[in-house]
């Protein structure tokens, strides 16, 4: 079981910067992998960043080179730093872990999300 809390959302211009973070009820250190995903009113919800636990970290087009999805194991907490915000990162974001269970299946949790509003 794992339990985790999103932060850090708000509004914020164009351009402008935030940072998230999740932090785990548990060790993030034997979390295979941990991401951010983003939900935006009528759409799907979407990965945004993943990280995994040998500090690899994917992240999709539309946010590469601009959000980054870092750790600190000592503190159980995932962030998620985004730069150079457009109308479009409008969302409620959420943070992910992936478990694997004894069964070989995984298994995921989420936090309740943080809502990220850019707007001018």
């Amino acid at each position: 079981q794992v339990q985790l809390a999103e932060s850090g959302g708000g509004l914020v211009q164009p351009g402008g910067s935030l940072r998230l973070s999740c932090t785990s009820s548990r060790s993030i250190n034997n979390i295979p992998r941990m991401g951010w995903y983003r939900q935006a009113p009528g759409k799907q919800r979407e990965l945004v960043a993943l990280i995994n636990s040998a500090g690899g970290t994917n992240y999709p087009d539309s946010v590469k080179g601009r959000f980054t999805i870092s750790s600190d194991n000592t503190k159980n907490t995932v962030y998620l730093q985004m730069s150079s915000l457009k109308l479009e990162d409008t969302a409620v974001y959420y943070c992910n872990a992936a478990i694997l269970t004894l069964n070989g299946t995984w298994r995921d949790y989420w936090g309740r999300g943080t809502h990220v509003t850019v707007s001018s």
